[in-house]
């Protein structure tokens, strides 16, 4: 089943499913309520759902949880223009077991759906791309030089003002230095920086 507002990309799913012998349309809606009052009728078989997100009133991450509420084992497909991490991780923590792309090709789509019915995860390249990035560990040019001279001087022992003294900057800038260090390593304690450094992750 697809939910999908644009009539465009709705036709050139069915039309494109309806050539393949092996996977069968069973409905279309073009809204999440729409589809949130057909599951309550209690008409639901066994399906696959594509969802898109970007659906007039309630969105499709919006009507996942209700979705999940009336067919928890269903399996949904996201299929959206959106491909940033934040709304990547908050479709799946409601429930999508995949996230395709509509910049995907339909022959792509088509894999998703075949690999989803084979009890499978589906990823557009590219999203699943933003996913290995985002658990991936920093790299290791994340500070500046200059940056990684003052975390030396901390590993060191040495005081702030020890390390204005030795880079021959002014105590403010080496608090600067700090504060942007804390934000790019996202941590708040010098305890922290330490560990970092000796575990490499710096």
């Amino acid at each position: 089943m697809i939910v999908e507002d644009d009539p465009v990309v709705l036709e050139s799913l069915v039309s494109f499913f309806k050539l393949n012998e092996s996977i069968t349309v069973l409905k279309t809606f073009t809204s999440a309520e729409d589809f949130l009052s057909w599951t309550e009728s209690g008409e639901a078989t066994q399906f696959i759902l594509l969802l898109d997100i970007q659906l007039p009133g309630i969105t499709g991450v919006q009507a996942l949880p209700k979705i999940k509420t009336f067919l928890p084992a269903l399996d949904v497909i996201i299929l959206t223009t959106f491909e940033e991490t934040d709304m990547i991780f908050k479709a799946l923590s409601a429930g999508a077991c995949s996230y395709v792309s509509k910049r995907s090709s339909l022959q792509r789509i088509k894999e998703a759906v075949e690999v989803v019915a084979d009890g499978g995860s589906y990823m557009s390249p590219a999203i699943a791309r933003k996913i290995a990035d985002y658990y991936a560990p920093k790299k290791n040019n994340q500070l500046t030089a200059r940056q990684l001279e003052i975390v030396k001087g901390i590993v060191n022992g040495k005081s702030y003002k020890m390390i204005a003294t030795d880079l021959f900057i002014s105590l403010d800038t080496v608090r600067s230095h700090i504060k942007n260090i804390y934000n790019t390593l996202e941590i708040n304690s010098k305890a922290e920086l330490i560990r970092k450094s000796y575990d490499n992750e710096l």
